[in-house]
């Protein structure tokens, strides 16, 4: 009997709201709904995967010093121009060998359309006409990114790791060595000495500034019993870093995750999106030497160490025979906002993965996805409701990132910690929201001010009918 009654107890506590003691301060921040952070509770509806388009292939890995394994592609946004950066290697099936390995550079001015220009830094075959950025270590997986760091010294504002092997203990290891660079173009050690070498380097091992914490944070792998998983640490300066600890998923099962393209998402970047190659070793879909098969999975954290891991697969290889080749589908790291093709709508976000790697001819493959659009509330035709944990914020407007069908609606009602309906702002007061928008305030029948409730403990009830709930953030404007 009193376990009976405890077990009760224990549930209406899971269900209950939060104390009004302890309201989340979201301030004007945006806010994706990639997992249950801000959620109390949900009834009929459910957080639901969402699967990007294939678009072009953005590059083609088709000069002679590039070839059939180029990989571990980089890509972000740097002023006007967005830039690329991968592995350039060929691999001949006959000999089983593979030639040497270089980084190689491309940029782009819409992320949709890439040109290599020449560089004339390093020969190959006697010229210099040519797009290589690095040839002298770390060119396995170099992995480059800007520096936002405010201390950050001119000669150091592009940085890099890249493994590179070291002698520890009379046995040949591999280690993260540490790169700078003053324009991203003309690179050079920062560090020749490894900079981590507690993991297992092969694979894009990256870093980059984390602007909220004031750190630089790096994702590197490891192999724990037998399985490729994912290890981070933090250093302050790039060059001392704390001891890796591994991800934690919240007990899903252990999976081959052979990359991991974690960054802070670009409209968020309290919210670190992932993107790991998940790799399957045991099947196979040719008659290729290697088994293995791979797709794209999906995963955010807001601590940088605990993970929400999708287990469905973001991109599927698809109907292209050479997606099913072994080491295929790996994911580039980096988000890239680019415009549309569909004219008159919004910009969309463009991430990339491999193809063709080993088979040839091999692609960088763009796919595309509404503005925080990885993740939504989902509600189907019969409908139900959400209602987020207590909140504070900052601005005049709800800001809403949603999609119904020409049936579909969304409604919002503003409720005190309690649960009780704010007067003006009760799901009565709200009309039928319809339509698709990346950014559209939430209205009620007194007009869409909500500047009055700033500051004060609320909880947001979102009643939605064949609708997705995206992303919310307040706004003044």
């Amino acid at each position: 009997m009193w376990t009976l009654a405890l077990v009760a107890i224990l549930c209406l506590a899971a269900v209950a709201p939060a104390r009004a003691a302890d309201p989340i301060d979201v301030g004007s921040r945006l806010e994706p709904f990639v997992d249950d952070f801000l959620i109390g509770q949900m009834q009929n509806v459910e957080l639901m995967l969402h699967h990007p388009t294939f678009k072009n292939a953005a590059i083609a890995f088709d000069k002679p010093w590039e070839g059939n394994v180029c990989c571990y592609v980089t890509v972000f946004k740097d002023g006007d121009k967005f830039r690329a950066y991968y592995r350039g290697m060929n691999y001949d099936p006959k000999a089983k060998k593979s030639g040497d390995q270089k980084v190689c550079y491309a940029e782009s001015a819409d992320g949709k359309t890439w040109t290599k220009p020449d560089l004339g830094l390093f020969e190959y075959e006697g010229s210099k006409a040519n797009n290589i950025v690095w040839k002298n270590g770390g060119c396995h997986n170099f992995a480059p990114f800007k520096d936002p760091n405010p201390d950050c010294k001119p000669d150091e504002r592009y940085k890099a790791l890249g493994s590179v092997p070291y002698k520890a203990l009379d046995k040949t290891r591999t280690g993260l060595a540490a790169f700078k660079s003053p324009d991203g173009i003309h690179w050079s050690y920062l560090s020749e000495k490894p900079v981590i070498t507690k993991g297992a380097f092969d694979s894009q091992n990256l870093a980059f500034y984390d602007t909220l914490r004031g750190e630089y944070r790096d994702y590197h792998r490891g192999f724990a019993e037998g399985v490729r998983a994912i290890m981070t640490c933090t250093s302050k300066d790039f060059l001392k870093w704390t001891d890796p600890q591994w991800l934690q998923y919240g007990g899903i099962t252990a999976e081959h995750l052979y990359t991991n393209a974690i960054t802070p998402y670009p409209r968020a970047p309290h919210v670190f999106m992932g993107f790991p190659k998940r790799f399957m070793p045991t099947r196979r879909k040719s008659d290729h030497f290697h088994p293995g098969v791979s797709d794209a999975v999906f995963m955010t954290s807001r601590d940088g160490l605990h993970f929400k891991r999708w287990q469905e697969a973001l991109i599927r290889p698809g109907l292209q025979h050479s997606r099913w080749e072994n080491r295929n589908n790996m994911t580039a790291w980096g988000i890239l906002e680019t415009a549309s093709d569909v004219p008159g709508t919004p910009n969309e976000l463009s991430i990339y993965t491999t193809e063709g790697y080993y088979v040839g001819p091999e692609f960088l493959r763009r796919h595309t996805i509404r503005l925080d659009g990885f993740v939504s509330v989902h509600a189907d035709y019969k409908g139900g409701e959400m209602i987020t944990k207590p909140l504070v914020f900052k601005g005049k407007h709800l800001i809403m990132n949603y999609s119904t069908s020409a049936a579909g609606s969304v409604r919002v009602e503003i409720q005190n910690p309690a649960g009780k309906p704010v007067e003006g702002f009760a799901l009565a007061d709200c009309p039928e929201i319809y339509g698709d928008s990346v950014a559209e305030p939430a209205r009620w029948k007194g007009g869409n001010d909500v500047g009055k409730l700033a500051g004060k403990p609320v909880r947001l009830r979102f009643v939605m009918k064949d609708a997705d709930l995206y992303s919310i953030r307040f706004a003044d404007d």
